[in-house]
């Protein structure tokens, strides 16, 4: 089973519109409301691909209503521990015309200390059926430092390999904090290091504790970097439609193989690079599209220098 901790859930609203016009009005038809956040959606990405799950995470206020509401029709096996906070929400805005997507993220509000501390009791509760710990998303602004690094503990002390999708400061504690997998984009891991080089960034969260990156490089594919082999995988061309939850399908695939026992980087890389771009296919993010395994076959893989990751990463 894969355990999956969101510590900041949002319900996720999609809207599509004609073409976007900064400071226009828009009309558009009804949107879609899902329960999300980046824990949720690898949940609902390994789910629907057939792997065992349970999404754990807060859930508060009206908002929180909804959000339980929608993920029980989901089917996605869940376990919810109710906060006094109100559940965030995150907005998604389509441009048809540009196939962009504009993202407006709450930042979500904390939870008291005993929130997080039954949080913290219900994973220790579910560690022993799981095979593999994956936490993922932000963490709302005041959360304790010592949030992120309890929860790898717990999950490296239940000897299951713990996955993390983070950014900011937390990327870097996670790292020290020994988590197993991190999967942070470019520009999340220039922000966390201050390092330019994706390989050399990659490369000094690997000193820091952590066994394998995977390093999303958006219309450039992604990079496997551990600390004796570099991998690189890549569409021979970008793919046209909306991007978000393509890095939580990559994570997904990571933790689908890592349950699996599979441990080799390339391996890794192909599924997370195909889940990732599938994604893209599908316009809500915790989907994938079934063209995966034709993706996959698509993939062009090398194993680069390091010197040509310094200035371009193609």
């Amino acid at each position: 089973m894969i355990l999956t901790v969101t510590p900041n859930p949002a319900l996720d609203l999609t809207w599509r519109v004609d073409r976007l016009v900064e400071g226009g009005t828009h009309r558009a038809d009804a949107g879609a409301a899902r329960a999300g956040g980046k824990g949720v959606n690898v949940a609902r990405v390994a789910y629907a691909e057939g792997t065992e799950v349970l999404a754990v995470t807060t859930v508060g206020g009206r908002v929180g209503e909804e959000f339980a509401a929608e993920l029980r029709t989901s089917g996605v096996p869940h376990a919810l521990v109710a906060v006094a906070a109100e559940t965030r929400r995150s907005i998604a805005v389509v441009d048809e015309a540009l196939g962009d997507t504009t993202i407006i993220n709450e930042r979500g509000l904390n939870p008291t200390d005993a929130e997080w501390a039954a949080l913290l009791a219900e994973v220790v509760e579910r560690l022993p059926s799981a095979r593999v710990l994956v936490v993922s998303g932000s963490v709302p602004p005041g959360a304790p430092e010592s949030l992120l690094p309890m929860l790898i503990a717990v999950g490296k002390d239940a000897g299951v390999p713990v996955i993390v999708d983070t950014s900011g400061p937390a990327l870097l504690c996670a790292a020290e904090a020994g988590a197993t997998v991190l999967k942070p984009n470019a520009a999340e891991l220039v922000e966390a290091t201050g390092i330019a080089g994706p390989v050399e960034g990659a490369r000094s969260l690997i000193a820091r504790g952590t066994e394998l990156v995977l390093l999303s490089l958006g219309a450039e594919g992604m990079l496997a970097v551990t600390a004796t082999e570099l991998v690189h995988a890549r569409l021979a061309e970008p793919l046209a439609g909306n991007p978000t939850g393509a890095g939580d399908a990559g994570v997904a695939a990571c933790a689908v193989l890592y349950a699996e026992g599979v441990r080799d980087p390339e391996q890794i890389l192909r599924r997370a690079t195909a889940w990732s771009a599938a994604a893209v296919l599908t316009p809500l993010a915790g989907d994938i599209s079934s063209r995966w395994t034709e993706l996959e076959q698509q993939l062009r893989i090398s194993h680069p220098h390091l010197e040509s990751f310094r200035k371009d990463p193609s």
